[in-house]
């Protein structure tokens, strides 16, 4: 078993890093709320590639490469 194992589409990584630094942003501009840190949770996960509780739950959005898995 893979530790971080790649179960996220790439199509989903994109969003997540979007939606991440998004958040993030609200901590520097807008209003200034530390609560934008929590962006740092969809970017983290969509640069890995790997959110753990798809990994918990056993959910994956990734596509199945082959047959092998």
């Amino acid at each position: 078993m893979k530790f971080l194992p790649t179960n996220e589409h790439p199509a989903e990584r994109v969003a997540r890093v979007l939606l991440g630094l998004g958040l993030i942003s609200l901590a520097f501009v807008g209003p200034k709320s530390n609560w934008g840190f929590i962006g740092l949770v969809p970017l983290a996960t969509g640069l890995i590639g790997s959110c753990p509780l798809y990994t918990v739950f056993g959910f994956s959005t990734c596509p199945l490469k082959g047959s092998a898995r």
